[in-house]
């Protein structure tokens, strides 16, 4: 029998789903490399191998044997070749821009081991998607609001969430839409550097997050009486100062955000807020070029710097801090800390805060590839994230669920699992 690869499920998963690898028809204990390859939009290679021996009847299944030293990752690892993919291009981090099509993913194994890659012995593709069938993507253009609206299949209401991303701007769809999976309506908001919003991160209006606050209260399908708000980095307190002052927010999620406005000026109505200011000098720079930002930023709690800390005591939310103990990018454990101090001094229930080791700042869906370093687009030079592969790819499954479990038990009172009828 010739070597064949045999995956479940067999020709497409969720980007987000754990997918089964195994080889049948080699030879008794035979070494083999495997490999996994993908392109993104743009035509970045993405790539990953490892070896492995068979065992005596010839199989080879990952989720029972580990990998052998040598490849991107060894010891038991069923997931290694996806979470293990790097770019070949330096400073580059996996992105789904268009969700409506699949990553292809391409699987080979190679005879092993040389430093010469061996003969060709089987091969696969398989899709990794990113929209559940059914789930509906509703561009919304209202006002001044640019964003997508994902709505799961069924009949709602379902839970409402608005999903923000970093300084990257522009309009990221996948982690919305992946969580849209799960029984959420969700809106991924764009907030500058997209179309008709403003170009550069100079100052922000909390009323245009207002106006998207109030489109998802008011949508006939995302459900009473209040919705969650899900943030990353520059999204993060961006999240928080929307619980702050505006109504209608149950639950608050922040990955690796700050309780300090960052980055710009914050206004609504009368109130500004100033970013919290930031010193170059503090910036190291090694010898590979890269750029550890870690201790660029001012403390919240001294001096002027604190006119920049969020009032997040005026929240009616709870909130959800996920910390990467690694992150380079600010020091989200000392924020998330200092948060939960001034909710509580204020009488404010205690927030949760999940710490995992090992990760870095870019704590994505499940089976992203960890970005170690890439370009910032305020500093202008490439910057270390943080974070040991391994580590940040269990960090990034169990944040996952935590963040479900955390918006079904206070948007939906149910613990998650109950109340998606998929």
């Amino acid at each position: 029998m010739a070597p064949s690869i045999r995956l479940s499920p067999a020709a497409r998963s969720l980007f987000d789903e754990p997918l089964a690898i195994a080889v049948q028809g080699l030879g008794p204990r035979q070494q083999v490399t495997l490999r996994t390859s993908l392109r993104d939009e743009t035509g970045q290679l993405f790539q990953a191998s490892a070896h492995y021996q068979a065992g005596d009847d010839g199989e080879l299944d990952l989720a029972r044997c580990p990998a052998l030293p040598g490849g991107s990752f060894s010891g038991l690892e069923p997931m290694g070749l996806l979470w293990a993919l790097q770019p070949q291009r330096p400073f580059w981090r996996l992105v789904k821009r268009d969700v409506q099509s699949p990553f292809l993913l391409q699987l080979a194994v190679v005879e092993c081991h040389g430093e010469r890659p061996g003969r060709l012995l089987a091969q696969a593709q398989h899709e990794r998607a990113f929209l559940r069938d059914g789930v509906r993507r509703v561009p919304v253009r209202e006002g001044r609001i640019r964003a997508t609206l994902f709505l799961p299949p069924g009949n709602g209401p379902f839970p409402g969430i608005i999903d923000l991303y970093g300084t990257g701007g522009g309009l990221p769809e996948y982690r919305a839409c992946l969580l849209a999976n799960y029984g959420f309506a969700v809106l991924a908001l764009a907030f500058y550097s997209y179309e008709d919003l403003p170009k550069e991160m100079k100052e922000f209006h909390l009323e245009y997050f207002e106006e998207a606050v109030n489109y998802m209260l008011q949508h006939t399908q995302v459900k009473d009486p209040g919705i969650g708000l899900l943030g990353h980095s520059k999204g993060g307190d961006l999240c928080v100062s929307m619980a702050s002052f505006l109504k209608g927010i149950t639950a608050t999620a922040l990955i690796n955000g700050s309780v300090a406005n960052v980055g710009a000026v914050l206004r609504y109505k009368d109130i500004t807020i100033p970013p919290l200011g930031a010193n170059p000098k503090r910036i190291k720079v090694g010898k590979s070029g890269i750029a550890d930002v870690i201790d660029a930023l001012n403390n919240p709690l001294e001096g002027p710097d604190r006119q920049s800390f969020i009032p997040l005591e005026k929240a009616e939310s709870c909130f959800l801090f996920i910390v990467g103990q690694d992150d380079h990018n600010w020091k989200s454990e000392f924020f998330a800390v200092e948060g939960s101090k001034r909710l509580q001094a204020h009488g404010k229930e205690k927030p949760e805060i999940v710490c995992y080791p090992g990760a870095g700042h870019y704590i994505e869906p499940p089976f992203f590839p960890m970005c170690a370093a890439s370009m910032h687009l305020l500093f202008g030079k490439p910057v270390m994230w943080g974070g040991e592969p391994k580590a940040h790819c269990k960090a990034q499954i169990d944040a996952w669920q935590r963040i479900q479990a955390f918006f079904h038990k206070h948007l939906t009172g149910k613990p998650s699992g109950t109340s998606s009828k998929l």
